[in-house]
This record gives structure tokens, sequence and C-alpha cells, in this order.
């Protein structure tokens, strides 16, 4: 059933707001695994975050794969909800799920066999080496879990119960705090494992995450085990025709994620203090830009819902033009987010070396900025992937990563004596080169007659 209402004179804005809130708040908490990780291991001193830095650019590339699959079921289940089809339902989420858990899989063992070399390579010396091997060793455990709660939030995000995995995370985040703080720095019995003990914290929590939803949609729906068959009429020829539908969305956001740790990776051969300043900052751009993120996350769902139950005309153009409009006001809150941490940052890391609090500062020019083309390419990109033009999303994302940022960045880091506020400015220049691609597309009205393959 879809969430936006029947009622033309109900605020497009008010809808969205509604999804949007306990997405934002779950995608923050989900980003601040990296940005509490970081606090709480600050205090124990640059080389410590460049640790976490180079284990969290490695890890973050399965979890992106995760979330990727996760983000293309949730479309797919938001679709499933407008047609009001109970085999729909069950068939994309069981899909998902296989997906996630068999990307999961292969994610480890291929993190099993080639994460040594890339650590030494990238490691300014043997003890970061040996303490992100074992970061990487605990935060397994964060992978698997998550396979399974990302999907499980995909559900409920799809149907319209986006608080569920909210307080999924309002569970979690108080429990990785009490145990990563027990662990870091050994109290209350527990052995002192300094930066590793930030992962402990995060798999304790990840697991607490997948047991809570898991509960919550057996009890709500015992997972569709009252449901007759198969969408596709086999679990086989449903799971072919979510991938299908999925791999491109997929590919989208494993790009984007790989693109971004191919990044991180390379600002670790920045000096010690620009590279923490990096490894410091881009938790907090991933954390604060989710509220223009979910916004669009929320309104490519009731698009997807509205194609789904076929309200088209009027009611999806009254609805996209409320909910375009309301996105400029969440960037505008974004950027005042962003830099009302600059401000703070001497006071947040005080424990910093002047030099990287000083290159934290100089961010705040690319920081105003990037809320807006970025919110507003988010908007079209989620509509466009709702109405089934997701290979067009896929292109526009990876060829600006991949042509454009990726080689730039390389260039930039590797050429001595370029400010790193000049690498870091890349994320702007990125958005401005994807904006004429996606909002010509979408002004130009297709996506408005298209069908939702079933």
């Amino acid at each position: 059933m879809s969430v936006l209402p029947a009622d033309s004179t109900t605020s497009p804005a008010r809808v969205v707001f509604d999804l949007a809130w306990p997405l934002t708040l779950k995608a923050i908490m989900l980003h601040g695994i990296v940005v509490i990780d970081a606090y709480l291991v600050s205090g124990l001193g640059e080389q410590a975050i460049a640790v976490l830095g180079l284990a969290a650019a490695i890890a973050g590339l399965l979890l992106g794969v995760l979330l990727a699959f996760s983000n293309a079921t949730q479309i797919r289940i938001a679709q499933a909800s407008g047609t009001g089809d109970a085999s729909f339902l069950k068939s994309a989420l069981f899909s998902g799920f296989a997906i996630n858990v068999a990307a999961c899989a292969l994610g480890l063992v291929l993190l099993a066999f080639a994460v040594g070399p890339i650590i030494d390579g990238l490691a300014h010396d043997a003890w970061i080496a040996d303490q992100a091997r074992r970061y990487l060793l605990v935060f397994a455990v964060v992978i698997a879990a998550e396979s399974v709660h990302q999907c499980l939030s995909a559900y409920f995000n799809g149907t319209g119960e986006t608080r569920l995995p909210l307080y999924s995370y309002l569970l979690g985040v108080p429990v990785n705090i009490g145990v990563s703080i027990s662990f870091i720095h050994g109290l209350l019995g527990a052995p002192e494992m300094g930066v590793v003990g930030a992962a402990v914290g995060s798999a304790t929590a990840a697991l607490l995450q997948a047991a809570f939803l898991g509960l919550c949609l057996w009890r709500r729906t015992a997972f569709h085990r009252g449901v007759p068959g198969w969408r596709n009429g086999t679990f086989r020829a449903s799971l072919r025709r979510h991938l299908a539908f999925a791999w491109p969305i997929a590919a989208t956001f494993v790009s984007a994620t790989v693109a971004s740790n191919v990044c991180m990776l390379l600002y670790a051969k920045l000096d010690v203090n620009a590279f923490a300043a990096m490894t410091l900052i881009m938790p907090w751009v991933q954390v604060a830009g989710t509220v223009g993120m979910s916004w669009a996350q929320a309104t490519g769902i009731i698009v997807a819902q509205l194609l789904g139950s076929d309200r088209r005309g009027e009611t999806l153009e009254r609805f996209l033009g409320g909910a375009w409009r309301a996105a400029f006001v969440a960037a505008g809150v974004v950027a005042a987010i962003y830099l009302t941490i600059i401000a703070l940052s001497p006071w947040i890391y005080s424990e910093l070396h002047p030099t990287t609090r000083a290159t934290l500062l100089s961010f705040w020019p690319v920081l105003l900025l990037l809320p807006f083309p970025k919110g507003s390419n988010a908007i079209c990109g989620n509509t466009l992937r709702a109405a089934g033009e997701t290979v067009y999303v896929m292109h526009v994302f990876v060829w600006s990563q991949w042509l454009f940022r990726v080689p730039v960045t390389a260039l930039l880091v590797l050429y001595p004596g370029v400010p790193v506020v000049w690498v870091f400015s890349l994320l702007l220049v990125e958005e401005l080169i994807k904006f004429p691609a996606f909002h010509s597309r979408l002004f130009r009205g297709d996506w408005k007659l298209a069908s939702v393959e079933t």
C-alpha cells in the first residue's frame, strides 16, 4: 500500500518528511559507526586514526556492496508494496536476502586473501599495518551481520515502516559506544585492545540490530510463510528477475563506494596530518549529508509506490514538485551542519596536532556549497531509478567517478605540494559534472510514462 494518501490536499513535503526523518536518523547512525570509532580512538593519536582510516576504507568496500544491493531491494519492495501483491513482496524479500548473503560470503573470502598486500602497501609503518589487520578480523562480524540487517531494513523502508530500522540503531548505538569504550581502554574487566576495541563494539551492536529486525519481521509477517508461490512462478525465476532489476542500481552504489574507498586509500599517501584530517571529515560528510540523501531516498520510495499503483498524472507531478522544493531546504540544513562541525572542530578534536586542525578549518567553503547540487542530483537519480531508468543513472555515476574523480584525485595526491583542500574540493566538482546529465533527463519527462516491470 502506498504511503502517499489519496487525499490531494496532503502536503508532499509532509509525506516525504514522515518517511524521511527515520531514514535520516538511521543513516546518520549507520555512518556514525565510523564517526564514533574515530572519536573514541582520536585520543590515542594520529597513528591510531590512520589505522582506523585504512581499515575503514577496506571494510567500506564490502559494506558498500551490501548497501548497494539492499537499496535495489528497497526499490523493488516499494514497487511490490504499490501493487499490493503479497507474493511480489515475499519474492523481493527472499531474493534480496539471498543476494546479500552470497555477496557477503564472496566478499569475506576475497578479503581474507587480498587484505594483507593492500594493507602492507598503504600503511605508514608496521604497527599501523598490524592493527589494521586485527581491526578487520573483528569487523568481519559486522559485515556478516549487516548482510542480514540491511536487507531487513530495505524491506521495512520499502513498505513505509521506516521507524523500525531506526529503532534498531537506537538500540545498537549505545551498546556500540559502551562496549567500544570498555575494550579500547580495558574497563570493567575487558581486555585493553586499543583501536581493535572499537571494532568489538561495532560487531556487538550489528548482531543486536540484525536480531531485533529479524524478530520484528517474524512477529509481523512470519517471514511470509503463509503466502503461497513466488511472483515469477519459482524462486529461481524470481531471483533472476530481481537480479536483473537490481544489478544497475547495485552497480551504481558499488561504483560510488569503490570510488570513495579508492580515493580514501589514495588519501593514505598524503602526509599523516592531512590524511588524519581527511579521515575525520569524510565520515562527517556522510553523516550530515544523509539529511539530503534520505529526503531523496524517501522521494524515490514514494515515486516507486505511485508508479506501482499506476497513480501518475497530477498526483505524481504535484508530489515530486513539492518534494523537490523542500529538498533545497534540506540542503540548507546540511550546509549549516557542516559549518557547525567545522567551527567546533578545534574543541571536538582538541588533542590533535595544530596542522591537522587547520586543515579541517580550510574545508569550509566546499562544505557550504556541496549540499545543493548533491541534493538536487539525488532527487533526480532516485526518481529515475524508481521509474526503471537504472542503467542511465548508473552511467552518470560511473563515468563521473572513474573518468574524473578517481584519476584527478590520484593526480593531485601524487603531485607534490598540492593543498589538500584542492583534493577535497573534487567532491563538489563531481556533483557539478553530474548536474546537467541528471536534470536534462528528468525534465525530458519520459520516465513518467514508464511501466513497473514485475
